[in-house]
């Protein structure tokens, strides 16, 4: 089944939710609750693949691993959070041609100094604008004409200032970015500000962090304001963690999990989620 691109489900009308994934399971899960696409968040990588906090410790080498497994878990469209792309315009061109290759549907690419941070985070540094974009151009490039969409982010808001930030976005757009995403402003006042200072035409995103520094919005609410994509990156990670202490805790406890059993799918709800009956399926095909 051939995936939709992002532009075309931007198309149809209403924000584009992007629910942060980590792994094949989390993906399925979110493209069984309904999602569109999913993002692969960086933070949620380095949380659940090394228990490390979003501190530039996640190699591309381990994200284009993580893209290959999620792209081939489900049919929805894939974008991936490549961070600041690893290295300079080389290295972009390198990851992008891997991501299309793997048959992601786009990527996030930001300005921060390496190693990046996340960015609801403190102390956050950003690279000069001049050195920025050459790696946006070089991913534009490397997409060719494939329907591959890359959004540039800033995280300048936080070091250099509101208006930095919308400077910089919008020199973004001006290079050809498909989207642009001022990273974490912090008030409702500074998101209309980012959204006065861009024509319409223009696809912003806005990030939706449990306790970060950007006031958490409704999908319907951040649509009325002029945001066409909104990421919610952490909420599976922030969700999957508080389930799996709950049950590990009870099970060290009480030595069995009866008092999480509420809180934990069945054996067989899984292997339904999972697919088995049609793995036993393409068993019985096989020669006797």
């Amino acid at each position: 089944m051939e995936r939709a691109t992002i532009v075309q489900l931007l198309s149809t009308g209403g924000p584009l939710a992007l629910p942060g994934v980590y792994d094949g399971l989390s993906a399925l899960l979110a493209a069984r609750a309904g999602f569109r696409a999913v993002f692969l968040s960086g933070y949620s990588l380095a949380a659940t693949r090394l228990g490390r906090p979003d501190v530039g410790l996640v190699t591309q080498t381990e994200v284009l691993e993580a893209a290959g497994r999620v792209v081939a878990a489900v049919d929805v469209p894939v974008i991936v959070d490549i961070d600041t792309g690893y290295g300079n315009a080389f290295n972009v061109e390198r990851t992008v041609g891997e991501l299309v290759r793997l048959g992601a549907a786009g990527c996030f690419l930001e300005d921060q100094v390496w190693p990046k941070r996340c960015g609801h985070m403190e102390r956050k540094r950003v690279v000069p604008l001049g050195e920025y974009l050459p790696k946006l151009r070089a991913a534009l490039r490397t997409r060719g004409r494939t329907p591959f969409h890359v959004t540039a982010r800033t995280d300048a808001r936080a070091p250099e200032g509101l208006d930095e930030a919308i400077r910089r976005a919008q020199a973004c757009a001006e290079a050809g970015a498909d989207a642009v995403f001022v990273e974490a402003p912090e008030s409702i006042a500074e998101m209309d500000r980012i959204r006065s200072a861009f024509p319409e035409n223009i696809t912003l995103v806005a990030n939706m962090v449990e306790e970060g520094k950007t006031p958490l919005r409704s999908l319907d609410a951040l649509g009325r304001a002029g945001y066409q994509m909104a990421v919610f990156p952490i909420a599976g990670v922030l969700a999957s963690s508080h389930a799996l202490r709950e049950v590990y805790t009870a099970l060290a406890r009480d030595g069995a999990t009866r008092a999480a059993r509420a809180r934990m799918l069945g054996f067989a709800e899984l292997n339904a989620l999972l697919g088995l009956e049609t793995w036993y399926g393409r068993e019985q095909e096989w020669p006797g």
